[in-house]
C-alpha cells in the first residue's frame, strides 16, 4: 500500500497562532480561537452558492429515495456518525437513509485507531456493506442514487476517508 505525503495537507499542519497554546493566558487563547472562528465563517461565506448547490443535489437525492452517507477519520468521521445518529429522531428519517461511516468501525468512535484511515481494504468494505462498488454507472438511476459521490466514486477509499463529508 503506497503512502500518502500529509506534509502539504493544511489540516496536518501546525497552526502558527498556537505555538505556544500552552504558555498562553486564557484570554489570550480565547482571543485566538475567536480569531480562528472568524476565519471559517469568511470562508464558508465565500463558498455559499457551492453550498447551496449541495443542498439542493442531495434535497433532489432525498425525494428519489435516496441517501446521505457521511464518511470520515477521526473528528470529522465522530461527527458524521453523530449527525447521521440525531437525523431519525430529529427529522423522522429512518436510519438508513442518513448514514454514518467512520474508519476504524464503531470502536473508533470512542477511542482512536490509528491508520484505520490509511486501510484501503477496510474502507472498501464499508462501501461495500452500503451497496457502494466502482460499478455504480452501469445501475438504474435509483441505485445510482444510493452510490456515494456521485461524481466520484472512483476516487480510492483511502481518499474518501480523508475528505470527510459526502453527499447523495
Amino acid at each position: 500500500m503506497s503512502q500518502i505525503d500529509l506534509n502539504g495537507l493544511s489540516t496536518e499542519k501546525r497552526n502558527p497562532e498556537t505555538m505556544n497554546l500552552d504558555e498562553m493566558e486564557i484570554e489570550d487563547i480565547l482571543a485566538v480561537m475567536n480569531r480562528e472562528d472568524e476565519k471559517v465563517v469568511r470562508i464558508v461565506g465565500g463558498v455559499l452558492p457551492k453550498v447551496a448547490e449541495i443542498i439542493g443535489f442531495t434535497t433532489e437525492s432525498l425525494k428519489r429515495n435516496g441517501r446521505i452517507i457521511y464518511i470520515g477519520a477521526g473528528t470529522s468521521g465522530r461527527l458524521g456518525v453523530l449527525d447521521a445518529a440525531e437525523c431519525p429522531p430529529t427529522f423522522g428519517v429512518s436510519s438508513e437513509v442518513v448514514v454514518g461511516v467512520i474508519a476504524g468501525g464503531e470502536r473508533a468512535f470512542l477511542k482512536a485507531v490509528e491508520g484505520a484511515e490509511d486501510n484501503e481494504a477496510l474502507g472498501a468494505e464499508d462501501l461495500k456493506e452500503l451497496g457502494v462498488d466502482e460499478r455504480y454507472g452501469n445501475r438504474s438511476y435509483r441505485q445510482r442514487e444510493n452510490a456515494l459521490c456521485n461524481r466520484s466514486v472512483k476516487v480510492r477509499c483511502r481518499e474518501r476517508m480523508q475528505n470527510g463529508l459526502h453527499f447523495l
